[in-house]
């Protein structure tokens, strides 16, 4: 069965931060033999005065394919974990949705997708997680972590939505690779221009500092630029972070 696993605002200035609990958490799927999990994306929500948040106003989120078996024993286990391990002062929120039980799938998405926009409220989460037969709960605080962790599993499940957690680290003696080398690194599907124009296999990609990918229409996607006035071998040179902040 495959599951989203979202949490948000577990951390303070001074703690660790939230995509390092939901590390752990997912670690927990494979380490206890519930089942296996996938990788960790940021999804980025409103920044606005009236809403409170350490440092980006984002949700981390994280799929895993788990036996059904363990569904109640994980929902238990993470509640737990959110208690222990979320930080002083912080709001913790978790969402947990099974996919394969979820109808009308693009509400969640477009609850997502507003959170980005607007100013969402707990009542509308739990509304919807209610009338969706979901999992979200709070677990310190004031609990408005709910509506970032509801909002990060529409976003995961959009596919068009998020950063992957932590940097690619590809091996270049000189910085410079080919496309196919690159889409052979197993959290890289395609290379794309900002345009999203597919970058063919032959061509060379000049490696910036911090090498990430972003999730759209459901793959890892390395986003690049084009190399202008500069004598390179490379074609293309990979987005700086300014841009990759817009995903």
């Amino acid at each position: 069965m495959k599951i989203f696993v979202c949490i948000d605002d577990t951390d303070n200035i001074d703690s660790r931060g939230t995509g390092e609990l939901a590390a752990l958490l997912a670690a927990d799927i494979d380490k206890n033999g519930w089942g296996r999990s996938s990788y960790i994306t940021r999804h980025q929500l409103l920044v606005h005065p009236d809403i409170p948040y350490t440092s980006h106003n984002s949700s981390m989120c994280f799929s895993a394919d788990i036996d059904e078996a363990h569904m109640e024993t994980f929902i238990y286990h993470a509640k737990k974990f959110l208690k222990t391990e979320s930080a002083e002062g912080s709001d913790p929120g978790l969402c947990i949705v099974a996919a394969g039980r979820l109808e009308q799938r693009e509400t969640i998405i477009a609850f997502g997708q507003k959170a980005k926009r607007i100013i969402l409220t707990q009542r509308e989460a739990y509304d919807l997680a209610l009338s969706l037969g979901i999992h979200l709960s709070a677990h310190g605080g004031t609990g408005d972590g709910v509506i970032g962790a509801l909002a990060g599993v529409g976003l995961r499940m959009s596919g068009n939505d998020g950063r992957l957690r932590g940097k690619i680290k590809i091996d270049s003696a000189n910085k410079t690779i080919k496309v196919g080398e690159i889409c052979a690194h197993p959290f890289v599907d395609e290379v794309r221009n900002i345009d999203g124009k597919i970058i063919p296999d032959e061509q060379i990609i000049e490696l910036g500092e911090k090498v990430k990918t972003v999730l759209l229409g459901g793959k890892l996607v390395l986003l690049v630029m084009p190399v202008e006035g500069e004598a390179s071998s490379a074609f293309w040179r990979t987005c700086p972070k300014h841009i990759l902040k817009t995903y």
